[in-house]
C-alpha cells in the first residue's frame, strides 16, 4: 500500500469534511503523485457544496475521480498539480497537471495526467481546467479578426475567457460585471470593463458566465442582428427567466450552451489531450495570475467552501496549499502590473 492521504470530502450538503484515506499501490501503468496545490472551481463547487445538482445530471456532472454519490457523501474538483513520484520514467519528477479532487497524494493512470510545461508554475497551473472550459468556449464562438466581444460574468470562467480572447487582432473585447472591482482584474488581462448598464451594444460575439438569469438577459441585450450568445453558465436546480417578446424575434438571436464535457464540434479533430495541453501552453501567460484571489491550506477548505457557497469571499480562484507542497512556485505571486485596456493588433504568443 502507498500509504494514507488526506482528503477534502462533502460529508452533507453544506457540511465538508477532512479525511484520512488510503492510497492504493500504482500499477504498472499509474503514477502516484504528491500534490502541490489544488483549486477550488468556485461556481460548480460551491452548488455541489449546497447540494444543488439536479437528480437528472448526476451521471453528467460527475467528475473524473470522483467518489461517492451527490449530493453527498461526495469527494469532488478537478483543479490538482503535483509531482509524480512513482510511474513511467518519462514522468517521474515532472509536475503534472490532473482532474483530481483535493487530496494529497494519489494514484491514477498514467495517460490521465499532462505534463505542466517549464515556463508555468505550478501555482498558476491549478488554473488548467478552467482556461480549457475557455478554450472550448472560444471554439464554440468562434469569433473573427475585429469583432466586438462581450464576455458577461467576470468570475474564474469569464475571466479566463477573456483573457484567452484578449490576444485575437483587432478584436475590442469588453468583460462585464456588476462589480466594480473586477475592473482591476480586466485591466490585468488587457481588456475592457463596463458595468451591465454601461456595457457597449450590438456586438458580434457574446459568451455569458455570470450563472445568473440577468447575466443571460443582459448578453441578449447586447447582441447586434442574427447574434448568438455562448453560455457557459451551469445553473443547477435554478430556473431563469428570459424575456423573449421585444425584438429578440425580429433581430433572430440564439442562446446556444458550451460545456466542456464535450469537445466543440467545431474542432472535432481535436481530443481532450489536445485541448488539455492548449490550455496549460496558454497558461505560459503571466497575465493569469491575476485570477487567483486568495489561498488556504486543505485542512482550511471546509470552512472556506461554506463561506463561498454563502457568497464569500469574492476571490477568482481560491488555491488550496497541501502539507506536502515543497516548492516556492506553488505560493501566491503579485500579478503582472495592470496594462490598459487595448485593441489587440496582433496575437500574443499565449492566447489563440
Amino acid at each position: 500500500m502507498a500509504g494514507t492521504a488526506r482528503a477534502f470530502w462533502l460529508a452533507a450538503p453544506g457540511h465538508g469534511e477532512i479525511r484520512t484515506v488510503a492510497v492504493p499501490d500504482p500499477g504498472p501503468d499509474d503514477v502516484l503523485v504528491r500534490t502541490r496545490c489544488t483549486g477550488v472551481s468556485r461556481g460548480t463547487e460551491t452548488l455541489v457544496f449546497r447540494g444543488e445538482v439536479p437528480a437528472s445530471e448526476h451521471a453528467t456532472m460527475r467528475a473524473p475521480f470522483q467518489e461517492g454519490e451527490f449530493p453527498a457523501p461526495v469527494k469532488y474538483g478537478y483543479l490538482a498539480v503535483g509531482d509524480v513520484e512513482h510511474g513511467p520514467a518519462e514522468l517521474v519528477g515532472r509536475t503534472v497537471f490532473c482532474l483530481y479532487p483535493h487530496q494529497s497524494r494519489f494514484v491514477v493512470p498514467a495517460a490521465a495526467v499532462t505534463p505542466v510545461p517549464d515556463d508555468v508554475p505550478a501555482g498558476r497551473a491549478v488554473l488548467a481546467g478552467t482556461v480549457e472550459t475557455a478554450v472550448n468556449a472560444v471554439w464554440d464562438a468562434a469569433p473573427l479578426i475585429g469583432d466586438r466581444i462581450s464576455v458577461v460574468g467576470a468570475g474564474m470562467v469569464g475571466s479566463c475567457v477573456a483573457a484567452v480572447l484578449a490576444g485575437l487582432p483587432g478584436a475590442r473585447v469588453e468583460l462585464v460585471d456588476p462589480d466594480p472591482g473586477r475592473a482591476a482584474v480586466a485591466a490585468a488581462l488587457g481588456v475592457g470593463f463596463a458595468a451591465p448598464d454601461d456595457a457597449a451594444g450590438d456586438r458580434d460575439v457574446v459568451l455569458h458566465a455570470s450563472a445568473t438569469g440577468a447575466g443571460l438577459q443582459t448578453a441578449l441585450d447586447l447582441l447586434g442582428p442574427e447574434g448568438e450568445v455562448i453560455d457557459l453558465s451551469w445553473y443547477g436546480t435554478r430556473r431563469v427567466d428570459l424575456a423573449l417578446g421585444g425584438s429578440f424575434h425580429s433581430r433572430r438571436l440564439a442562446v446556444r450552451a458550451s460545456q466542456v464535457g464535450t469537445v466543440s464540434p467545431r474542432r472535432a479533430r481535436r481530443g481532450y489531450a489536445d485541448r488539455m495541453k492548449l490550455a496549460l501552453r496558454l497558461l505560459a501567460d503571466p497575465r493569469f495570475d491575476a485570477l487567483v484571489g486568495d489561498e488556504c491550506r486543505l485542512e482550511e477548505l471546509p470552512a472556506v467552501l461554506a463561506r463561498m457557497a454563502a457568497g464569500e469571499p469574492p476571490a477568482l480562484c481560491v488555491r488550496v496549499l497541501h502539507e506536502d507542497a515543497r516548492h516556492r512556485d506553488v505560493r501566491h505571486r503579485e500579478p503582472s502590473p495592470h496594462r490598459e485596456p487595448r485593441c489587440s493588433a496582433s496575437p500574443s504568443g499565449t492566447t489563440s
